[in-house]
């Protein structure tokens, strides 16, 4: 992603929109790559907004918005973003919101700007092997798991509900999202590439590939 970006953009301070941003995991990488990066993260989850807030400080624009909502980008500050990032966020959308999704941020970015989206994204022109990279993929996550190597999505919900000043926003959180909000509906990256391509991008194509997951380019 910070590649493309800084293949696109001239100088050190790039105009960027970290779309459904969670914790700020993009921004904060953006930010050490590019310190003058001027940023926007937009996420509507309370407990990881404020984990963003806190680790972002005053280096960003950290803003609450609804992404299933049209209306989701009315309150930030720029218009002329030279890219829009997001990762692992917006497969929680259905096939038409986020049809039009593409669509929106396209405005929002300046001629020649970027958008890029990292997902769950299977190849399907490779199906068996793409199955077998997610099963292996799985299989790796379980046993660092098990040896606690690391907290699965689960238990990291957990320690973070536990926690006495995270606790009341995840109490939040759940009400916002009574069932859960991820459908787990991942189209294969022809899907990606088709609604890009029909949202009006002016070149579009596959960025980045690892096993089952990939990263989408589109240029406006």
């Amino acid at each position: 992603m910070l590649d493309a970006v800084d293949a696109l953009v001239d100088g050190d301070s790039p105009r960027l929109l970290d779309l459904a941003g969670g914790t700020g995991t993009i921004s904060l990488r953006a930010l050490a790559r590019f310190p003058r990066a001027r940023i926007t993260l937009v996420d509507l989850d309370p407990a990881l907004l404020a984990l963003a807030r806190a680790s972002l400080l005053d280096r960003a624009t950290v803003l609450r918005a609804h992404l299933s909502h049209p209306g989701w980008h009315d309150r930030l500050p720029h218009r002329d973003y030279d890219a829009v990032l997001t990762a692992t966020a917006p497969h929680w959308l259905p096939a038409e919101r986020l049809t039009d999704l593409y669509g929106e941020p396209r405005e929002l970015l300046r001629p020649g700007g970027l958008l890029v989206n990292a997902d769950h994204m299977p190849d399907d022109a490779l199906p068996t092997l793409t199955d077998r990279l997610g099963v292996r993929a799985g299989q790796r996550r379980a046993a660092r798991y098990a040896a606690g190597g690391a907290l699965s999505r689960s238990d990291w919900w957990e320690r973070v509900g536990a926690d006495p000043v995270l606790g009341p926003l995840v109490r939040r959180r759940h009400e916002i999202y009574p069932t859960g909000h991820s459908p787990e509906w991942n189209p294969p990256v022809s899907w990606h590439l088709g609604a890009l391509t029909a949202a009006g991008f002016t070149e579009v194509g596959t960025l980045w590939r690892g096993g089952a997951d990939a990263a989408v380019a589109a240029l406006r």
